[in-house]
């Protein structure tokens, strides 16, 4: 029996990075932009909270550009503050680099089985499709969509009766298949 699993976001991951009034370790992004305009060169930034005293913080996406190198349909989802826009760029692994901060996606991703419960007696062939790059544990994964527990998973694993191709015990963020026979 083959089946697909989605880790699909649920809302924006928890930006880490530390304010510079209360020391906390958390900001949340909400999609909001700020894009300030010198003579022919732009700046834009997406405003970041912090979870604790509610200071906003930027993060820099684009920095002295010239106004013509700047495509007009990302400055106009910047101006309409695109959530879409917010995720796109929290994803890129240059932003973050450059920013020096980090994504937590913990209670930020759901995992979509499609319904499928486990047939007992039957191999199952399962294939993780990621719809963002959510670095998540396979164990867990496998753990929440047969539900087990991840002691039991690792048993299972270790019997080679869950078998992948891919690594199953540090963290992934894209697509794998794993191999669940009874």
């Amino acid at each position: 029996m083959l089946t697909t699993w989605v880790v699909m976001p649920t809302c924006l991951p928890a930006v880490l990075r530390r304010c510079h009034t209360c020391g906390a370790e958390r900001c949340r992004a909400n999609g909001k932009f700020r894009v300030n305009a010198n003579h022919k060169l732009l700046d834009a930034w997406l405003l970041v909270l912090c979870t604790s005293c509610g200071e906003t913080a930027k993060l820099t996406v684009l920095e002295r550009a010239h106004v013509r190198s700047v495509p007009p349909a990302l400055l106009d989802r910047m101006h309409d503050n695109d959530p879409g826009l917010a995720a796109e760029l929290l994803q890129d692994p240059v932003l973050r680099r450059r920013n020096r901060v980090a994504l937590d996606w913990d209670g930020a991703w759901r995992l979509d089985t499609g319904g499928t419960a486990h047939p007992d007696g039957e191999a199952v062939d399962v294939s993780v499709r990621f719809a963002a790059r959510i670095p998540v544990r396979p164990v867990r994964l496998i753990a929440d969509g047969f539900g087990l527990s991840r002691a039991e998973v690792g048993r299972l694993i270790a019997e080679g009766r869950i078998v992948s191709a891919d690594r199953l015990n540090g963290r992934l963020s894209g697509d794998f298949t794993f191999l669940h026979k009874p």
